[in-house]
């Protein structure tokens, strides 16, 4: 490789979010006694996008519907993946049967650790049986079956930790900002996350079965504060997103120095599961791969397909692993030690 890596990290930008009103068409989604979610979460985003536009023309604002019509699960995930988007928001209202219950949370893609985180996944991955042949479609996943969702205990999202940010900034644009109740940043297993590859988040911007809620939400004022509250956070999050780009320029130099008087043996795996207990490398789950190599952080078990010192090439075989696992990541190794890939990529451009 040569200086083409160094001028390429030095122009990393936040270029494009995708905002992603649930439901839609023949799916209403959550039912309140004066509204339907489909229609409040489609208003609010068109509203975040025309304050993106506003404040942050250079960003490119790409929704997965903008008008009442059914767009498929996984169609809206292949809509960010294939702009390349920098962010994922999915913008959604909530609704349970007691009716005081009131408050906005934001989701992230992971094991959910409540019954209740499992309820609202399962309210919002159950629009996949609208589909035609969903059952092969989404490889047999049942969304009211609590044992399909053993699979994302099988899976660690590379963008775990930019989602979680991401929520926090809404919750606390939504509690200090616009007076909304927080309940918090949470993680449970949402189809449309999974199949995004890039941070994303799932926000519920409060509950129609709550009546005060509910008038909020459908109110002009509501919706326009709602909207502004996730525009700040959009922006917040794309300069921190840019202002990490610049920090990581600025180490570079240090860093490829340290490279040259360490003469090291760097390589590239694609990681395609995690798990708390040891799999069998022979498992059916790995039988697509021709071979699987595991290694052990942070108390967990990882598995990982492929192995060359050459990033462009562990790129090219990656193309075909998302086939099989579509949020497969690249990870890379010093000395069989585990290391950051643009920490590998700096020794090798050096």
């Amino acid at each position: 490789m040569g200086n083409g890596l160094v001028q390429a990290q030095q122009v990393i930008k936040f270029k494009t979010v995708v905002i992603d009103p649930g439901h839609g068409g023949r799916d209403p989604g959550a039912v309140g006694k004066d509204s339907k979610e489909k229609d409040i979460v489609l208003s609010v985003a068109l509203k975040l996008g025309e304050y993106i536009k506003q404040y942050l023309p250079e960003v490119n604002v790409i929704y997965t519907r903008q008008t009442d019509v059914f767009v498929p699960l996984d169609e809206r995930a292949e809509i960010a993946n294939k702009n390349e988007a920098d962010l994922f928001v999915s913008i959604h209202a909530n609704y349970i049967g007691v009716a005081n219950i009131y408050g906005t949370e934001t989701f992230v893609l992971g094991l959910h650790r409540t019954e209740e985180n499992l309820e609202v996944a399962k309210k919002e991955n159950a629009v996949i049986t609208l589909e035609e042949d969903y059952t092969t479609k989404y490889e047999g996943f049942d969304p009211n079956s609590t044992e399909s969702y053993i699979i994302f205990e099988l899976m660690q999202n590379v963008y775990l930790d930019q989602s979680i940010h991401m929520a926090s900034l809404v919750q606390d644009q939504f509690q200090h900002r616009v007076g909304r109740r927080n309940r918090g940043v949470k993680q449970a297993g949402f189809l449309v996350l999974r199949k995004t590859a890039m941070p994303g988040i799932l926000v519920e911007l409060g509950f129609l079965s709550n009546r005060n809620e509910e008038k909020y939400m459908i109110s002009e004022k509501g919706q326009s504060y709602l909207a502004s509250a996730l525009f700040r956070s959009v922006r917040d999050y794309k300069n921190e997103f840019e202002a990490k780009s610049q920090l990581l320029d600025e180490g570079m130099k240090a860093r490829r120095e340290q490279a040259v008087a360490n003469k090291v043996d760097v390589r590239f795996r694609i990681q395609v599961a995690s798990s708390k207990k040891e799999l069998d490398l022979q498992a059916r789950v790995f039988s697509a791969f021709k071979e699987v190599w595991m290694f052990e952080e942070d108390s967990r078990y990882k598995y990982t397909t492929g192995c060359s010192s050459d990033y462009q090439e562990i790129l090219a075989l990656m193309k075909e692993v998302k086939k099989v696992v579509s949020d497969c990541f690249v990870v890379a190794f010093q000395n069989q030690k585990r290391i950051g890939v643009d920490e590998a990529l700096k020794m090798l451009n050096n």
